[in-house]
């Protein structure tokens, strides 16, 4: 199997070169070490996932995960493969990952395609914002460091089935908002950064999906 090479760049946005993945993150993780910064960083997607009813998916990492192991994360993340676009790899890290099959539209479209889609079989995706630095606090090992990456996020309704591809993830689970808040709340080290801060940020689109618009020919 191929290395999985990763674009890397300046905090001045410059395209410095390129790592395998495993060697990017010994690096950056050595260096925020030694510094308490980074002064390199990659592109990523992260995506959050709910039911048509409104619940947040969230995926279990697996113990064997480098960072934060074992934690409830956000539904998928991945990295940009040096030449894949973000919108590319969030479709592959959502087959690859859970089996999900998944589809990106427009924001101003998604409305009106989440409510005429059978959600059981096709995830719907929006992009939501991109940011050229965020900050990721993570556990390793036992200890916290900080990654910075250019992210995209996404955001999107699902109720179909999942599969477990990879050994990326050990379990899914469904929250409403107010579970997963009393939860974290009741056991913060059992949750991620990355779901406080998507909670908090894209807190006004946890909401039950438009309701289904009947196709003429079903009326």
């Amino acid at each position: 199997m191929a290395a999985e090479l990763l674009d890397i760049y300046s905090f001045e946005g410059e395209l410095v070169g390129q790592m395998e993945k495993k060697e990017f993150h010994e690096t950056i993780r050595q260096e925020y070490k030694e510094k308490g910064s980074t002064s390199i960083r990659h592109k990523h997607v992260r995506l959050f996932l709910m039911t048509s009813k409104g619940r947040i998916i969230l995926q279990r990492r697996s113990k064997w995960k480098g960072d934060n192991a074992g934690m409830w994360d956000k539904t998928i993340g991945g990295h940009i493969t040096s030449g894949d676009t973000f919108e590319l790899t969030m479709l592959k890290e959502c087959a690859e990952e859970l089996g999900i099959p998944a589809t990106i539209v427009k924001p101003e479209d998604f409305d009106k395609v989440s409510s005429t889609t059978d959600l059981h079989v096709l995830a719907i995706l929006k992009p939501l914002i991109l940011l050229d630095n965020y900050q990721s606090h993570r556990m390793h090992g036992g200890e916290k460091w900080t990654e910075s990456s250019i992210t995209q996020f996404f955001f999107g309704y699902y109720d179909g089935a999942i599969r477990f591809i990879d050994s990326e993830s050990c379990g899914v689970q469904v929250f409403t908002r107010e579970e997963l808040e009393e939860e974290a709340k009741a056991s913060p080290e059992n949750f991620t950064d990355d779901i406080r801060y998507m909670i908090n940020k894209f807190g006004t689109l946890i909401k039950p999906a438009e309701k289904k618009i009947e196709h003429v020919l079903n009326i």
